[in-house]
This record gives structure tokens, sequence and C-alpha cells, in this order.
């Protein structure tokens, strides 16, 4: 099954069509962006490192009844996914606070959460992917409410897999972002990627703030050691799931 017309060249992925209109052959791409694409840049092999971290991501998920739309990955940079309606809404999970939720409330880098927050974000680059009350959302029809408690309860269940999937790989998931969408059959998927760039990773072999870092946030915050920061988290998710 090979691709045909492209259909969207996103910040890090190209989605294609391909001979099964059901079926989409997506792309990721090195290019890296930060601050709603106002910064810029490459990092090397990140296109492959993403593509097979998400690939054994899903797949874990999928085992433990989470559905998704991964099908396979032709060669390392390429995921073939069941094609999505996907619904215009970042849904954000954090066990820790970090970035915008430091920024906007005060709370101390690093201050653990009693509990998962669960967030919704308008999936809208013209408006800055504005953090959403649930009565906007309602009043934009983002999403009904039924597929509001859909996208919470899933949410969790993802985090909790998630987060014990690489607490195993001895890394503390602090952060994540997810986006879903509706297949042709009308059921709920999660759909886009889990990787280095979608997730806060710290290591907890590291106490640095800044060493302990091991996802996008070292190009954001030009920490260096980007390249080897996503290839240490490839190689510990391949050592757990027992791929070479």
């Amino acid at each position: 099954m090979s691709a045909k017309k492209q259909l969207y060249e996103g910040k890090a992925k190209i989605v294609y069509a391909t001979d099964d209109p059901e079926i989409l052959l997506t792309y990721f791409k090195d290019d890296a962006t930060a601050f709603n694409a106002q910064k810029r840049g490459q990092i090397v092999g990140k296109g492959e490192i993403n593509c097979i971290i998400s690939s054994h991501l899903f797949q874990m998920l999928a085992h433990q009844g989470i559905p998704n739309h991964f099908i396979d990955c032709p060669v390392p940079n390429q995921m073939r996914v069941w094609a999505l309606r996907i619904i215009p809404l970042e849904v954000v999970v954090r066990n820790i606070a970090a970035g915008s939720l430091c920024q906007q409330t005060g709370l101390a880098l690093g201050t653990v959460l009693k509990q998962p927050l669960v967030e919704f974000y308008y999936k809208n680059d013209a408006l800055g992917d504005p953090l959403l009350t649930r009565d906007r959302l309602l009043l934009l029809e983002l999403a009904t409410p039924e597929q509001l408690e859909d996208l919470q309860k899933l949410a969790l269940q993802i985090n909790h897999h998630l987060s014990d999937f690489f607490r195993q790989c001895g890394i503390t998931l602090v952060d994540f972002k997810l986006e879903f969408g509706i297949n042709h059959q009308q059921q709920l998927l999660l759909g886009d990627e889990i990787s280095p760039d979608t997730c806060r990773l710290w290591d907890n072999t590291e106490t640095d703030p800044n060493q302990r870092v091991l996802d996008k946030d070292r190009f954001r915050r030009d920490l260096g050691q980007v390249e080897q920061a996503y290839q240490q988290v490839l190689e510990r998710v391949l050592s757990l799931t027992g791929s070479r």
C-alpha cells in the first residue's frame, strides 16, 4: 500500500492518503518547533525516534484496552494509521507542575499534584491554542458532553498506563498531550503521537533540574544534547519492550 496525495502538513508530521480511504500514512519529520512555532529548528533523527517510540506505546496501550489509530510502521519514520476525524482539542494530563501550569498559577516547578489534572486546549494556531473551560468548549461545539466525559476517562486511563510504563523505564511522566478522533465506525480513538515531543519526561537517575530533562524542553530552553535525550528515551523504551 503506497502513499498517494498529501492531505496535511503540520509542524512535526505529513499525512498522506493511501489507496484505502480508511488508512492514512503519516511521515514523521525531523523539524522541531516551540512556542506556537515562533522557535524553529531540527532535531536530527527525531522523526524516526518519535515514530518508533509512538508505535511501541500505541501497541502497549492497545494491549491495555485503549483503542487507537496505530496499524503498523512500514519504515522507521512512517506509520500507517486509521483515518480519523480529529476532535479539535488537545487533551493535556499533568502529574507534576511544569511549563504553563507554573506560569499561570505560581506553583513551583516540580510540585507533585495531589491528583492528575486534565485540561482541554483549543487546537487553533491563530488563537494560540487557548485553555478552555468546559462551558466555552461546549459553547464552541468542539465536542459533545458525552465525548468530554469519554475524553476525561480515557485520558486518566492512558495516564495510568503510561506513568507505569515510564516508571519501569526509570522515567517520570510529568505531563503530556493527547489528541483523539472519530473513525468511520463512529468510534472514539486515540490519535496523533506519544513521544518526547508531546510528553515531559524526567530521568529518575538525575537530580539536576536541567540534566534530568529527556524531552522537547531541551530544545525549548536551549539545554543542548537534544538528540541524545531523545535517543535515551528510545533505548529505554526498546529495552523494556524487548525490541532492538
